[in-house]
C-alpha cells in the first residue's frame, strides 16, 4: 500500500509541473515590461507595483503567452502608417486577437484595480 502511494505521488509530480508551466508561460522580462509600463501610467508607488503585478498575473491566467505576443504585435503594427499597416487594421482575425487581449485586460482591471 505504501509503495503504491509513493508511486502515485511520483507520477503526479510531472503533471503538476506541467500545469504550473502552462499557467506560468510568460517570461519574466515580459511580466516586468508590463509592470513597468503599467506603473509609469498609473503611478510609481508600492500599491501600483502590487496592482500591476496582479494584472499581468491575471492576464497570464486567461491568455497564453503566444496569444499575448500576437495581440501586442497587432497593436504595435496598427500604429505604423502606410500600406503595410492596413492588414493589421482591417482583418477580422487581427481584430479578434486584440479583442481577446482587451477582455483579459478588462478582467484584470476589475480584479486588481
Amino acid at each position: 500500500m505504501r509503495r503504491a502511494l509513493i508511486l502515485m505521488a511520483a507520477l503526479s509530480v510531472p503533471s503538476a509541473a506541467a500545469r504550473a508551466q502552462a499557467v506560468n508561460d510568460y517570461p519574466t522580462n515580459a511580466r516586468a515590461e508590463y509592470v513597468f509600463t503599467c506603473m509609469a501610467t498609473n503611478g510609481e508607488t508600492r500599491e501600483m507595483l502590487d496592482r500591476c503585478s496582479c494584472a499581468i498575473d491575471q492576464i497570464a491566467s486567461v491568455l497564453p503567452y503566444a496569444d499575448y505576443v500576437s495581440a501586442e504585435t497587432v497593436l504595435r503594427m496598427r500604429q505604423v502608417t502606410g500600406e503595410r499597416a492596413s492588414m493589421f487594421k482591417g482583418m477580422a482575425q487581427m481584430t479578434e486577437m486584440v479583442a481577446t487581449l482587451r477582455r483579459a485586460e478588462a478582467e484584470a482591471e476589475i480584479l486588481c484595480f
